[in-house]
């Protein structure tokens, strides 16, 4: 099994609103058979307006086929428009659970 987290460190007070379209996300994912997101903001850290991102899938392959899957999807394209304008900058990181 594999923790896949998103780092994305937000353009000042944007946060709040990149969470609401994750967790829009994370509803539709899991109507369409996928785990949930476990979604995290910052109390303390490197930066401010941080959103953090963690899902777990069996195989790293998983990861490939469920953005494939859920890119086409219109609810998840609609709550992801625009997210880009709210990102100063991210990355992804992934851990095999040991």
């Amino acid at each position: 099994m594999y923790m896949s987290r998103d780092i994305m460190h937000c353009k000042p007070g944007k946060v709040k609103d990149l969470v609401g379209r994750f967790k829009k996300m994370s509803d539709v994912m899991e109507k369409m058979g996928y785990p949930p997101f476990r979604l995290y903001t910052d109390v303390s850290g490197e930066s401010y307006w941080t959103l953090v991102i963690e899902q777990d899938v069996e195989r790293i392959d998983d990861m490939a086929e469920m953005a494939r899957s859920t890119m086409s999807n219109k609810e998840i394209s609609a709550a992801l428009e625009g997210y880009h304008d709210l990102v100063v900058s991210g990355r992804r990181e992934l851990y095999r659970v040991e």
